[in-house]
């Protein structure tokens, strides 16, 4: 085999390699949503969203501070049976050490849950400011219903 002939070979498999890997930016025609085939909405809905958050508030925040106390009386028994001992000492970096990470947490599970109240509110402020920038280019296209005065 002479070079042209497997220099073309290897552009031909280059070329097939090239053709199955390649992404197009449009949907199929028998597509209706952005993954091919979904209905084009977000994975979740506001009352999704709004619930939660709701259980982020009423069952993990609670949850997990009763969890704290109990840790925290167990833990001082301990410290106080043991008062003396490298133990105690022990014991009590443990505890402190629980009462940092359970702060850490506290805190994730509250801005968990104010971003999933304030998705919602965030997402169709984005959507108005969209529209009211390319307002110009479509004066004609009156706002849907549930966004008449708000821009």
């Amino acid at each position: 085999m002479g070079f042209d002939e497997e220099w073309s070979a290897f552009r031909s498999q280059a070329a097939e390699r090239q053709a199955t890997s390649m992404q197009l930016n449009q949907l199929p025609a028998d597509a209706s949503g952005p993954t091919g085939g979904d209905s084009g909405t977000f994975g979740s809905t506001p009352g999704q969203k709004k619930a939660a958050a709701n259980t982020i508030e009423n069952e993990l925040e609670g949850a997990t501070k009763r969890a704290t106390e109990w840790a925290d009386v167990a833990s001082n028994s301990a410290i106080t049976a043991f008062d003396g001992w490298d133990t105690a000492a022990g014991l009590k970096k443990v505890q402190e050490t629980w009462d940092q990470q359970v702060r850490v947490l506290m805190g994730r599970l509250n801005g968990e849950k104010y971003a999933l109240r304030g998705a919602n509110g965030f997402i169709e402020g984005n959507d108005l400011d969209i529209r009211s920038q390319f307002g110009p280019l479509a004066p004609h296209d009156p706002l849907p219903p549930s966004w008449q005065g708000r821009v």
